[in-house]
């Protein structure tokens, strides 16, 4: 089966790559610049000093690159083939419950975090009072990398492609990762918060 589903997939198309690339890029670069802001703010600097400003900024820049890398993988999709197994009423249902699942964690996130609780406003210097714990953060810890994830897995299934699964796959392992390196720096954030406070 497994055989089956690397058959079904052209890595020889470019789009293919493109979409790869998009995908690695965008959780590199968010946390790249990020960090930057952190230790330098260079962003907030740029725009007069006001942290708020910069990390609308970073925010729109962030959505942008997640549309655009968007539209790469559902290009990539359309110029991939099918695999006939994946394609039936059982992978579609099951699309449908994932975007839509998928969907209500990623909104509800944004919701509850603001633009600038979700968009690392914490490396602005931009902290929350407190810990979000209510929903959809009483359900997953990291409801918006575990949405966009299914929501990239909803279309690769939607349209039968296992090179969709592939590309989902890729990215929510960079989301595991990225978890790796902005957990650990955003707890130091608010240690730090709490040193200066004592």
């Amino acid at each position: 089966m497994y055989q089956e589903y690397l058959d079904n997939i052209d890595f020889s198309q470019k789009s293919f790559w493109i979409s790869f690339a998009s995908i690695s890029f965008n959780p590199i670069f968010w946390n790249f610049v990020a960090r930057r802001e952190h230790k330098t703010r260079f962003l907030s600097r740029f725009v007069g000093g006001n942290p708020y400003i910069g990390c609308y900024c970073l925010a729109i820049i962030i959505f942008s690159l997640g549309i655009f890398r968007d539209i790469l993988y559902k290009n990539a999709i359309d110029k991939q083939p099918k695999l006939s197994a994946l394609d039936n009423d059982y992978s579609k249902g099951l699309a449908l419950v994932l975007f839509f699942t998928g969907n209500i964690f990623v909104l509800s996130s944004m919701y509850v975090l603001g633009v600038t609780g979700t968009y690392l406003g914490d490396y602005f210097g931009i902290l929350m009072d407190e810990r979000v714990t209510s929903f959809p953060f009483n359900v997953l810890d990291n409801p918006m990398y575990y949405g966009s994830s299914m929501v990239f897995l909803s279309t690769a299934l939607w349209y039968a492609s296992p090179a969709g699964i592939l590309l989902t796959s890729w990215a929510f392992i960079l989301y595991l990762i990225a978890l790796q390196f902005e957990g650990p720096f955003t707890s130091m954030i608010y240690a730090q918060r709490e040193e200066k406070k004592k």
